[in-house]
């Protein structure tokens, strides 16, 4: 009788083939001259490890596919998994990272990090550790802490990092953030930014769905990853995570990096001084079905004081602030002393000015693309916009900020940057700094 194989056969056989793989590398290699006048080689492509690929992993292994060999993918849903495998046969596969990352150390250049939010840290940190180029979706983190922490690692190891925030790459964001960075339309007195997550999208402000049988193709366990166990239900898997504490970053964490994009870009809107917020009311365990954040912002280089407020679950700002305009489901008004920028979506590929007018042209840096940022940086050029320590780290710490007043619901918070800690209130400390589960600490 033939030996039946087990699971860890299995990944044996799938990390051996990855090492081949990895080790011989698919693209060209460039000759460069090192130091002592030794030639050297510098591949033209990298190794690339896929963590999460399906939905959002799907689009982000292609377009890394363009500019690099994708050598191994990553997911706890066998599905997902199989897909992957029809389109890059010679990639190794696996449903855990950390076995992953652990069987080809040395054979990957970067990874692509497209999972459930609570699963961003973990899965950068350990690439991060490895010396790995990373590339992860928004938000980079699901926790204020982490975002730190990786923005902090990425700078020590002095590797290529970006997050998804597809639009940082955009010429009309970033000649609208150039704009009013310049004082075009003079002094910014108050910004508003808005979602129209999460109805119609996933499920918010509801209670914890009836267990179920876990599919086959999904091993839900290591899905749960560092938060804590519960029962498979649906629900969770593989779009829902979204409106649940332990998983996701609700409305605000999903859409904030990309609607807080422009303003943040134009404004350096880092570590608020205070944040406050109303909703509808919430078990926290799922999300609200809407919420209200106030944000403050103190005095920063040029600018003055901005009051930031931010909308989500169908709550929009007053109509007086754009008089003429009917509210887009995502937007976001830059409210100045001489004029409005209006952007009606949230992928900022479009600004104008309320009331009519031209926006000005000015001169800004072009991008070769968003994920041709990343693997320009990865091979030795410019680091990308939205890299982790300079940018994405300081711009996901101001966004989940928001969800500390969202759980508080009521009381204003007032924030201890350095310190990372709401003034005079250690409750919150677990949120902020949350404890994984056995097996997952990193």
């Amino acid at each position: 009788m033939a030996k039946e194989l087990t699971r860890r056969d299995i990944l044996k056989g799938a990390a051996a083939t990855a090492v081949g793989i990895a080790a011989a590398r698919v693209g060209a290699a460039t000759p460069e001259v090192g130091p002592d006048n030794a030639t050297v080689t510098k591949p033209e492509r990298l190794r690339v490890g896929v963590i999460g690929c399906g939905g959002k992993g799907w689009s982000g292994m292609q377009a890394a596919a363009q500019y690099g060999d994708i050598v191994a993918i990553c997911d706890t849903d066998a599905k997902e998994r199989s897909k992957g495998m029809l389109e890059y046969p010679r990639a190794a596969c696996f449903d855990d990272y950390r076995e992953m990352l652990k069987a080809l150390r040395g054979h990957l250049d970067a990874v692509v990090i497209s999972t459930p939010d609570h699963h961003h840290a973990p899965a950068t940190i350990l690439a991060l550790q490895g010396g790995l180029h990373v590339y992860c979706e928004k938000p980079l983190t699901r926790t204020i802490s982490e975002a730190r922490r990786v923005a902090r690692l990425a700078r020590e190891k002095k590797v290529a990092t970006q997050m998804g925030n597809q639009s940082t790459a955009n010429t009309a964001m970033r000649k609208a953030a150039a704009l009013i960075r310049s004082g075009a339309f003079g002094p910014v007195r108050e910004v508003h930014l808005w979602t129209d997550r999460a109805k119609g999208w996933w499920a918010q402000g509801v209670e914890r769905p009836t267990p179920g049988r876990e599919p086959k193709h999904v091993n839900f366990e290591q899905w749960l990853g560092p938060r804590p166990s519960r029962p498979y239900a649906e629900g969770y898997h593989p779009f829902s995570w979204r409106g649940w504490w332990d998983f996701g970053t609700g409305s605000l964490g999903d859409m904030g990096c990309h609607i807080f994009n422009m303003p943040f870009m134009a404004l350096d809107l880092r570590d608020p001084i205070a944040v406050q917020a109303k909703t509808s009311g919430h078990n926290r365990d799922s999300f609200p079905a809407w919420a209200i954040v106030r944000y403050e912002f103190g005095p920063r280089g040029n600018r003055g004081a901005v009051p930031l407020t931010w909308y989500d679950g169908g709550q929009l700002p007053d109509p007086s602030l754009a008089p003429g305009v009917q509210y887009e489901g995502n937007g976001v008004l830059v409210v100045c002393e001489k004029g409005t920028v209006y952007g009606p979506s949230a992928d900022n590929t479009d600004f104008k000015l309320i009331g009519g007018g031209t926006m000005p042209e000015i001169a800004i840096e072009e991008s070769p693309g968003h994920m041709a940022e990343f693997f320009r940086a990865a091979m030795g050029g410019p680091p990308a916009v939205s890299n982790f320590p300079d940018y994405a780290g300081p711009l996901t710490e101001t966004v989940l900020l928001g969800n500390l007043a969202i759980w508080a619901d009521g009381p204003r918070l007032e924030w201890d940057a350095r310190k990372m800690q709401v003034r005079g209130m250690p409750e919150y400390d677990e949120l902020i700094r949350p404890s994984a589960r056995k097996g997952w600490e990193i």
